[in-house]
């Protein structure tokens, strides 16, 4: 009786973890790595790189200076490296990118610096109608009957 009220509070306290978010305060700077499972704000400084399957928030006084990986991230505030996202990049008007990004979808809002090379990958999907191959052969066919 009592051992599987034991378990109990141990399956709830790890929920209630994976919905908790990671803060990073204004006034605290990291250097070096940090890997997560959640969600993230950030609003003080890192150096390093940053990897979560969360999201990430970067607030007015939040930097970021390295590699971030992640899903998702919304942007008021600076990062300078490499960003790599499967998601969603959200730029909002007082955001300062620099460096690499490599995102899924992209959001900017007037007023934001973008400063990247940025390169946008999402899933392709082929057209039920695209006529790719049989382009060659009817330019093939149309020229001699155009020459003649």
């Amino acid at each position: 009786m009592f051992s599987s009220e034991n378990k109990k509070p141990k399956q709830s306290s790890t929920m209630e973890t994976s919905t908790q978010q990671n803060v990073i305060a204004q006034g605290t700077k990291i250097v070096g790595d940090i890997a997560s499972q959640g969600p993230f704000r950030i609003d003080g400084t890192v150096e390093g790189n940053v990897k979560t399957t969360g999201k990430v928030v970067v607030g007015k006084s939040g930097l970021i200076k390295g590699t971030l990986q992640g899903e998702n991230a919304d942007f008021e505030g600076k990062f300078s490296g490499k960003l790599i996202l499967s998601g969603t990049l959200s730029l909002k008007s007082t955001a300062h990118i620099e460096g690499e990004v490599h995102t899924t979808k992209l959001a900017v809002e007037p007023g934001a610096t973008f400063n990247a090379t940025c390169s946008m990958k999402g899933t392709v999907k082929a057209l039920p109608n695209e006529p790719t191959k049989a382009r060659p052969s009817e330019q093939a066919t149309q020229r001699p009957e155009r020459q003649a």
